[in-house]
């Protein structure tokens, strides 16, 4: 079994929207395009965390797809990242899109879920998501991403799509890689840990006062 590995930037307020410049992605009114640019620097392996899917298969999003097709290809050919992408094999995910153009790319039919049940369960390499934050969200709910390297940049952005949302389903996670850069970039993977274990560091028999105040946001909550 395949597994499918999520790749992204994010600020400390979890907003991956448009890290790369002011063009990207400015839906929503989003100013802050480019975020990332004054925080990278030497010491951040851009492919020892999937973000060239170097040696991997990659699948994407529509608006990801989008603005990848619209770069790499135009890049020199002596660019590591660009000869990297441009010949890997590419999965899209879209509802609008009938035809890509960009080298090996081909569109994902259907339930985009059940798509790439079926692509886990090929023989191959590992499928990589880079971006995408439409496609992460869905497939998170569904229980099919495996791996998460997410690098946080020290910065808040306050507005912008963001990473997980209130349709995220609830799920325990295990730090196995960190690295900071020097300029503060927390580059962290993750790995799936099963069902949030919950617990209480109340111990004791709860007191007329706390029996009270829970009572009050039992009522609250009517």
């Amino acid at each position: 079994m395949r597994r499918l590995i999520v790749s992204t930037f994010a600020s400390l307020d979890g907003v991956i929207q448009a890290p790369g410049g002011p063009e990207e992605d400015p839906a929503g009114g989003f100013t802050l395009g480019g975020w990332m640019f004054n925080y990278c620097g030497e010491g951040m392996d851009f492919s020892a965390s999937g973000f060239d899917g170097k040696d991997r298969e990659v699948v994407l999003g529509r608006r990801t797809y989008e603005i990848f097709e619209a770069y790499w290809p135009y890049q020199p050919v002596d660019d590591p990242t660009a000869r990297t992408l441009n010949a890997a094999k590419k999965y899209v995910a879209s509802r609008t899109l009938t035809t890509l153009h960009w080298n090996n790319s081909t569109l994902l039919h259907g339930d985009v879920a059940s798509a790439i049940i079926a692509l886990k369960a090929q023989p191959g390499p590992d499928l990589q998501i880079i971006g995408s934050g439409n496609l992460i969200q869905t497939l998170q709910a569904a229980s099919l991403i495996d791996e998460y390297n997410v690098w946080t940049f020290p910065l808040v952005l306050g507005r912008g799509k963001r990473l997980f949302g209130e349709t995220a389903k609830p799920s325990a996670l295990r730090l196995v890689r960190s690295q900071v850069s020097a300029t503060g970039v927390v580059m962290s993977t993750y790995v799936t840990d099963g069902d949030i274990r919950p617990g209480s560091f109340v111990t004791a028999e709860p007191s007329e006062k706390e029996l009270a105040r829970r009572k009050k946001l039992a009522n609250d909550r009517k």
